[in-house]
């Protein structure tokens, strides 16, 4: 290993500083909990919807998309995976794609953007809990 990926492995584990990020990946359903700076307080604010997006691999570099619709209109946030603004994400469903990247929903709304879930990968998620 070279140089630059050590010290970009030790950044990583600095930065998750005992969060726990799940395994997700494209068509998974996500809440991502954010702090917001409202005048000198934090509130946590929920962003829940669709990966659409992985980038940077597992590097500190690494972020992901997340999309949902709000009153009709497409909303999308980038989210830097190690940033300290994220206090934690969720995995609501596991999603069944073909893709890697799911550009093609800014194209949908409605029904039309559904994802089929994955009931078998649910499924052994949730016995792979159990078991632990």
């Amino acid at each position: 290993m070279n140089i630059v990926k050590k010290i970009e492995q030790q950044n990583v584990e600095k930065m998750r500083a005992g969060k726990t990020i799940p395994n997700f990946k494209a068509g998974d359903t996500l809440r991502v909990h954010v702090k917001i700076k409202d005048g000198d307080k934090f509130r946590i604010q929920l962003f829940e919807g669709v990966v659409i997006a992985r980038d940077g691999g597992m590097g500190n570099t690494a972020s992901f998309t997340v999309r949902r619709e709000s009153y009709g209109v497409g909303v999308e946030r980038k989210f830097p995976l190690y940033s300290p603004a994220i206090e934690k994400i969720e995995k609501i469903r596991i999603g069944r794609v073909r893709r890697a990247k799911l550009f093609f929903l800014r194209k949908l709304s409605g029904k039309k953007a559904r994802i089929v879930e994955d009931l078998n990968a649910t499924a052994n998620e949730k016995s792979t809990k159990e078991a632990k």
